[in-house]
């Protein structure tokens, strides 16, 4: 196993240890080695003074310096390696809370477990976790750890209740993210209560242009069969039939019939979108003209500036085989 280097040179010690077996039939560990105190530790290969070396360097420098740094001292040791023991060390203990606190709750199952996450708002970093999101569990935690001036949670009042029981000095806040969230919700139910109330905005001078004559509404089956649901779904919605029962009834996705619900006119639904129309609206003069009257391959007339000719094969003409 690898050891501090000594004279400047990487140092091997080649240790013989005993192997045990045990007879116990239930016992998941059938082989188990000697360990020497203060030398070896289970599952290595360093001894526990090239192993603590190794710590104070990852967590000094982390991993691409400390592996530069670990090569001057003879002691081999990865980027890998030196992040690993970092991860593998003990957390800090933590006696007071951070001046500026931040509580949120996660999903540790969505829909069935939530935890409660605490984060140093100023340092940026998680605190602690917390098993769930009650307010005997926060508590708890902030009697433990006082200090806390300042907490920024979101409008649970769980979270309120705790931390007017357990630091009633502390100012509580709420963080930008819920506000934000909440205000867009509320913005949201308030649109689609009063849908009807909205009117109309003004065709621009894009979309009056693209609306003129050169517009030809499509014709064939499918635009048949949009009529006939866009009238089904109008006829029953009138009526005040709601949008699953419509579904249910005409065979078709609560999406769909609220589509064809909320649509003004029909001319809406058989219209291409926005974009279609604008990008080909230089062209649709020009398409519309060369439209053919019946499904087939449309075959340029003489004198069309599309036409294009084939050139003529290069190379001999193919052979002939006699018949």
């Amino acid at each position: 196993m690898a050891d501090l280097a000594a004279g400047g040179r990487a140092l091997v010690i080649m240790l013989v240890v005993r192997r045990f077996r045990c007879d116990t039939g239930g016992c998941p560990r059938r082989t188990f080695a000697e360990q020497v105190e203060g030398l070896t530790f289970r599952y290595g290969r360093r001894t526990v003074l090239q192993r603590r070396l190794l710590e104070r360097v990852a967590l000094a420098l982390a991993g691409r310096a400390g592996s530069r740094l670990a090569e001057h001292l003879s002691c081999h040791a990865s980027t890998n390696t030196l992040l690993k023991l970092i991860r593998e060390g003990p957390d800090p203990p933590l006696m007071r809370a951070p001046r500026v606190l931040g509580v949120d709750d996660f999903a540790f199952r969505r829909g069935h477990d939530y935890g409660t996450i605490l984060i140093d708002i100023e340092a940026g970093r998680p605190v602690d976790v917390l098993p769930d999101r009650t307010a005997a569990t926060l508590a708890a935690w902030l009697r433990a750890h006082p200090g806390a001036d300042i907490v920024c949670r979101d409008r649970a009042s769980a979270y309120a209740e705790a931390v007017r029981a357990a630091a009633p000095d502390a100012v509580q806040v709420a963080d930008r993210f819920h506000l934000w969230r909440n205000l867009a919700e509320a913005v949201e139910k308030c649109v689609v209560a009063h849908r009807s109330c909205l009117a109309e905005p003004e065709p621009t001078e894009d979309e009056r242009s693209e609306g003129g004559p050169d517009t030809v509404l499509p014709e064939g089956k499918r635009a048949t069969v949009i009529r006939e649901r866009y009238a089904a779904v109008q006829s029953l919605h009138t009526k005040g039939v709601a949008i699953g029962r419509i579904g249910e009834l005409l065979g078709l996705d609560r999406k769909t019939v609220r589509k064809y619900a909320h649509a003004p006119t029909v001319e809406q639904l058989l219209i291409p979108p926005l974009q279609t129309r604008r990008a080909l609206a230089p062209w649709v003069g020009h398409l519309n003209q060369r439209k053919p009257r019946r499904l087939g391959h449309v075959r340029p007339r003489a004198g069309d500036s599309t036409r294009t000719r084939r050139s003529p094969p290069s190379g001999p003409p193919p052979c002939t085989w006699p018949s």
